[in-house]
Formats: structure tokens, C-alpha cells, sequence
């Protein structure tokens, strides 16, 4: 369509095909609207996508998000999904040495090994006892929370009488959560492993006074009622395509290599201006949903731009020949991986780093976790690579905030990711440079990722894998009913940062498909 033509008219305008604006289109277009999703790039998928970064290699790796928790299975159920999860058997391993010997921390494999684990690491059962009334806690908020994410927004004092836990609120919503880590474990690696989930993407203290570690501690533990983090078969891009697929069937039409560059709206009717690669294209529509950060809703609209956003995470994909050896010899590779590998994350290792990244410093020992996908799901391998032993290995770094990497980002990624591995390698019985793979071209089979990687390429502000800091799961001041309203009557934000947003989980699509289908009610 030229600009010339007449635009098409469409009950609704998604801007991005990420898994949130294919959710929004699937529910739209089943309840009989005509959608037009709109997508800057030739794949749908967003952040959520599977691809094959090594030339040569048929192993299709979940290339940005990893791991499903936040994603409702009401959602796979109201949209049919051809879409599953499997549980890891293993939660964690975090290793470590004392008194001169390798040694670490394993749980899961079932509750009496768990608190053997703790008995070894700590020397008794306090460690143990506290960790299951501390997640004993936060299990009884999951299962009251969870349930809202896809409701109307409760106020903050509905949530507080749903909770009905004066100490779980207090815990988690209003001090700082190094108070609880501090008075609940005493063994500096369990606080660790506590905190870390506080941290995902989130450049913040244990007691930040803004309670940012709080809020990215409150959703990496209330997934599905129960905090599991759990592998998508097939890779992240399963999860998209389904999407896509259940969109289309029921009638939405998705133009990829699409690019929005414009909204104008009167509240009533809105025009979306887009370019094609036959120039500029205009759509109307009585509703625009823009699966995009805040600061690209406001240049689409001219409003003014919000607070700048800021990433604080190295992601790398690795494809090994085989697993390496641990240092620690009671415990075996394929559980240590299968779980989240904690390095160099004890507690007071997360503050050294964040001091030193806050002073402008790269961590002298960066934090990172590691999980190996194929080992819970080797699907993602092509023919022949899991009977040889090849596996995957995703590794999420913290506290490097994008700040780091302004001066040289290359050269600042390639350093990083040194002292990353060399982490890594001082748990190891041998280096893990020996078990990479190498692709077609002889090159080890290894990507890293930086904050201002993920601008250029997905358009995250800053790098920020949540479009801007996340935001409790309750109503604010002067906002709207679903967390999804803008100050334009018919533009929704259906984006990670919307209320309630972040992380794998559909829930903005959902809740921004609910706003449009009630508006019209």
C-alpha cells in the first residue's frame, strides 16, 4: 500500500509481534476483531525467539529470554496452545570453597537431599529450616498474587487484606529485602542465593532504598503460584510461533518487515503510519496497542519521553562438546547444570560488584548463573548432537549496568566476558574453553550480549530487559484499570513496561486485549 491509497480500517493496530503483542492479537482477533499486527523485523517473536547463531550448527538456542515462569496457563488454555514446559528436577547448584576443599550447594532432587545439602554446606538444620519458611512465605503470596496478574488492577490495599501475611508484606513490600536475608540466613552463600533472584536485570543494592530489588524479588517468585522457573520445549521460539500460529487461525493478519513510525489519535480513531518497502503505508483503527517500551510509545505519539531506562545484564549462548567437570567431586555435572549454576554469588561478593559497578568499575568477579536447556529438553539439538554429548549453556550476568560499556563496547564485552568465564573456570575441573564447540568456520561457538547489544538490536531502552524499572502489582496513582492505559483513550501500552509487565508471561497482551474488549462492551 502506497500512501496514496486508502487505508484500511481495523478494530485494532498491534505495533510489535514480541509474545505479548501476539497474545493481545490472538485474544482480539478469537472475540471476532480485525487485527493488524505490525513488526519492524521479517520474523514475529520479539525477545522470545529461537534461532541458530552458530553457522554451521543445528542447535536451535533460545537466543534472548530463556526460562518460563510469569506465562498464565490460562492463557495457553483460552488460545489453545500447542505450547508445553517441563519442570527441572534440580533448582539450583551453587558452588564454593571451604576450608580449602571444593564443595557447593545443591537443591532440589527432593526435600531430604536439599536439607543433606544444607547440613554439609552450613554444619546443622538452622540454614535449612529458615529456607523453608522463608519460601514457605513467599509460596503463600505466590498462590494470592498470581491469580491478579490477569485481573483488574487491585489496589494496593486489596492486595495487602489478599496477602492476609502482615510479616510477608512488610518481608516484601515495604523494607529493603537485604532486612529479611539478613535476620533469616546466616550463611553468606545462602544469602546469596536468596538474593539473586532480586537482581535479574535489576542494578540494585539489597537495601535500595527505592525497593527495585524488592519488586524484581516479588516476580521472579510468584510464577504460576509457585516461583518455578520452568524450560520451554523446544525453545523460546515454540512459545512465539504457537502464538503466531493461534493469531492467524483466528483471523489476525501479521506484516512483518513492517516498521510504525507514527500514531496520531483524536481518543477515538487512530492513524498508524508505517513504512514498507514500498514507502509509507497508512492503517486505522479504532484501538493501538503498542507492544514496545515507554520511551518508543512516546516518540510514536510525540509525548514527552519517560525517565531514561538502563540494562545491567551480559547474556551469553554456548554450545558445548561436553559438559565439564566440576571441582567439587560429589556432585555430578548434569544435576549442577541442570538447575541455575550460581557464580560468584555469594552475598557479599553481589555487593562488592555492585560497589564497583555503581563507582564505574568493572566487577572484579562478575555474578552470573548458568542453566544448561538440553539437558530437561534436548529437542532444541539437531540429529545426532545429544547422542554425542553436545549440550547448550546459557549464561545471565548481573551488575553490569550499560554505563560500562559507553566507552568501547566491544572491547568492554570482550573483557567481561574474560573475567566471566575465569569465574566460571575456578569451579571447573577443567577449562571450559576445552568443552566449546566450534562452528563452520572454526570459530568457538560462543555469543555474549551486552545492555547496548539489546538496544541495537531489540530496541530495549538501555538495554533493559523490562523496558524500565518494574512496577508493583497493584494500582497506581493516576493510572488505569488494567495497567495497560495510556493518556491517549484508545492507545494501550501492551509492552513489558506496562503494569505488571516483564518477563515472560503474556500477561500485558492479555490484560491490553481485555481493556479493548471492554471498552467496546
Amino acid at each position: 500500500m502506497s500512501a496514496n491509497d486508502t487505508p484500511r480500517a481495523y478494530d485494532a493496530v498491534i505495533i510489535g509481534a514480541g509474545h505479548n503483542g501476539l497474545v493481545a492479537a490472538a485474544y482480539l482477533a478469537r472475540a471476532g476483531r480485525s487485527v493488524l499486527v505490525l513488526e519492524r523485523l521479517d520474523h514475529t517473536g520479539g525477545a522470545a525467539v529461537s534461532s541458530r547463531p552458530f553457522a554451521g550448527i543445528d542447535a536451535r538456542l533460545s537466543r534472548y529470554s530463556y526460562l518460563v515462569s510469569l506465562l498464565p496457563d490460562k492463557i495457553v488454555r483460552d488460545l489453545g496452545l500447542d505450547f508445553r514446559v517441563r519442570a527441572r528436577t534440580i533448582s539450583s547448584y551453587t558452588p564454593v570453597e571451604r576450608a580449602g576443599r571444593p564443595t557447593g550447594l545443591l537443591v532440589g532432587g527432593g526435600e531430604q537431599r536439599t536439607r543433606e545439602a544444607f547440613a554439609r554446606l552450613t554444619g546443622g538444620d538452622r540454614e535449612y529450616e529458615a529456607w523453608r519458611r522463608f519460601y514457605g512465605m513467599t509460596g503463600r503470596v505466590a498462590r494470592r498474587v498470581f491469580p491478579t496478574l490477569t485481573e483488574p488492577l487491585p489496589t494496593r490495599d486489596d492486595l495487602r487484606r489478599r496477602i492476609d501475611d502482615e510479616t510477608a508484606w512488610r518481608t516484601l513490600f515495604e523494607e529493603p529485602l537485604g532486612v529479611a536475608v539478613e535476620q533469616t540466613f546466616a550463611d553468606d552463600l545462602v544469602r546469596g542465593v536468596v538474593l539473586t533472584d532480586a537482581l535479574i536485570g535489576t542494578f540494585a543494592d539489597a537495601h535500595d532504598p527505592s525497593l527495585a530489588q524488592n519488586r524484581c524479588f516479588l516476580y521472579h517468585v510468584i510464577g504460576g503460584g509457585t516461583g518455578a522457573w520452568d524450560v520451554p520445549v523446544g525453545g523460546m521460539g515454540a512459545l512465539t510461533d504457537a502464538l503466531a500460529a493461534a493469531a492467524r487461525a483466528a483471523g489476525a493478519r501479521i506484516a512483518t518487515g513492517h516498521e510504525a513510525i507514527r500514531i496520531d489519535t483524536d481518543g477515538r480513531t487512530a492513524e498508524v503510519v508505517h513504512r514498507t518497502a514500498d514507502g509509507e503505508a497508512v492503517a486505522v483503527a479504532r484501538h493501538v496497542l503498542v507492544n514496545a517500551s515507554p520511551h518508543e510509545l512516546a516518540a510514536l505519539t510525540g509525548d514527552a519521553a519517560p525517565e531514561p531506562a538502563e540494562g545491567a545484564q551480559l547474556k551469553v549462548n554456548m554450545l558445548l562438546e561436553r559438559l565439564p567437570r566440576l571441582r567439587d567431586p560429589g556432585t555430578d555435572p548434569r544435576e549442577a547444570f541442570a538447575g541455575t549454576f550460581h557464580i560468584a554469588e555469594g552475598y557479599a561478593q553481589l555487593a562488592t560488584a555492585h560497589a564497583q559497578a555503581a563507582a564505574g568499575e568493572l566487577p572484579g568477579a562478575p555474578p552470573s548463573e548458568i542453566y544448561c536447556h538440553s539437558l530437561t529438553d534436548p529437542t532444541i539439538l539437531g540429529p545426532g548432537l545429544a547422542e554425542r554429548g553436545w549440550h547448550t549453556l546459557t549464561l545471565f550476568g548481573l551488575h553490569t549496568p550499560a554505563r560500562l560499556f559507553d566507552r568501547d563496547n566491544d572491547a568492554v564485552r570482550e573483557e567481561l566476558l574474560r573475567s566471566t568465564l575465569a569465574q566460571l573456570d575456578a569451579h571447573l575441573a577443567e577449562p571450559l574453553a576445552d568443552c566449546l564447540a566450534t562452528d563452520a568456520d572454526g570459530r568457538p561457538c560462543i555469543e555474549a550480549k551486552t545492555p547496548l547489544d539489546l538496544e541495537r538490536d531489540l530496541r530495549l531502552p538501555g538495554g533493559n530487559i523490562f523496558h524500565r524499572a518494574l512496577s508493583w502489582p497493584y494500582a497506581q496513582e493516576g493510572g488505569g484499570r488494567w495497567g495497560v492505559e495510556t493518556r491517549h483513550a484508545n492507545v494501550l501500552l501492551c509492552g513489558a513496561g506496562a503494569v505488571r509487565g516483564g518477563g515472560v508471561s503474556g500477561v500485558p497482551g492479555h490484560n491490553a486485549a481485555m481493556a479493548v474488549l471492554e471498552a467496546a462492551g
